[in-house]
């Protein structure tokens, strides 16, 4: 049986698992709050484009979700499949960033659709590993948690970033987020991937009889294999 969480260790697991997925989302939120503002500055009079933007981030965040959420489903590989998709999103972050005042308005369709589908792609990779991490802990513990560090972030950085875009620019401002997500990337990269409820489920009853039974099968099939080559 997994073995329960002690408060401290508990505390130190959600230390480490929180504030990536707080950052990410975060992210995410400031630039939904301020894109209109950033496309207007660098393109003025496209507010209806503005609007189209975000719903292609929508739209691309909504098929990420699904595809990354199959994919850890079938492979397994938390650790692994965050860090990918959250460096994959500080990618798409720096790309956004820097073709943002190329003055081509399809360009910034495609870098923000792509950022979008990272960004909002690794919100239930998030949310999935903390489970992990902290099981047998309550799931709407460790839920309710990420929820408030996401939106703690978002109005931390959507006001920093408002200011920073209203004093400096949008290039500052969007940088400003990739310096939090190159720190999210790294704490990732440094949790401890101890699956605690794949460990739980391989040891429940019913899985031990399906590998004992798969185990007879096999034990049965040696001996008819062997009696087959003496014919």
């Amino acid at each position: 049986v997994c073995p329960v969480l002690y408060p401290s260790e508990l505390t130190l697991m959600l230390y480490f698992s929180l504030p990536p997925s707080g950052l990410n989302a975060g992210a995410f939120y400031a630039l939904s709050t301020l894109l209109n503002r950033m496309v207007i500055l660098h393109y003025p009079g496209e507010e209806v484009n503005a609007g189209r933007i975000g719903l292609t981030i929508v739209i691309a965040g909504m098929l990420g979700a699904v595809i990354s959420g199959i994919w850890l489903d079938r492979s397994k590989t938390y650790k692994e499949t965050t860090l990918v998709v959250y460096i994959m999103t500080l990618v798409g972050m720096v790309v956004y960033t820097l073709t943002l005042n190329l003055g081509h308005l399809w360009v910034v369709f495609i870098t923000a659709g792509t950022m979008g589908f990272f960004m909002t792609g690794y919100l239930p990779l998030g949310f999935e590993f903390a489970v992990e991490l902290t099981y047998p802990e309550s799931e709407g513990m460790s839920s309710g948690l990420l929820n408030v560090s996401a939106q703690v972030f978002g109005i931390i950085f959507t006001i920093s970033q408002g200011q920073i875009i209203d004093n400096y620019g949008t290039m500052p401002g969007n940088i400003f987020l990739c310096v939090f997500l190159t720190l999210g990337a790294a704490l990732t990269a440094f949790i401890r991937a101890d699956l605690r409820r794949q460990k739980a489920n391989k040891e429940t009853p019913e899985n031990k009889l399906q590998e004992e039974e798969e185990e007879g099968s096999n034990i049965s099939k040696v001996p008819t294999a062997i009696s087959e080559n003496h014919v």
